[in-house]
């Protein structure tokens, strides 16, 4: 997969951060030390990790992936960051 979404509440910039939904690879989820977790009332799961989005960019820095893009949406902070993947066509 090469796209994962970071987020995060902006109350809580210094952490939990949202690093994947359920389909997310589960080396990379491994790797960030990344917890599945389903809220109450949700029929979804994401991952969390308990660093700040700072220390998971850094993290998904170092094994290739980069920001594509950043926004805010209400009180959430979004990234997406992007990994180039070789391709067979």
């Amino acid at each position: 997969m090469p796209y994962v979404l970071v987020s995060t509440q902006i109350r809580l910039e210094t952490g939990p951060t949202m690093v994947g939904d359920e389909y997310s690879d589960p080396a990379i989820m491994n790797y960030l030390g990344a917890r599945k977790n389903t809220m109450l009332g949700n029929n979804f799961s994401e991952y969390h990790v308990d660093d700040s989005p700072r220390l998971v960019l850094d993290k998904l820095e170092k094994i290739g992936f980069r920001v594509v893009t950043m926004t805010g949406v209400g009180q959430t902070l979004v990234w997406c960051m992007y990994k180039e993947t070789d391709c067979i066509t």
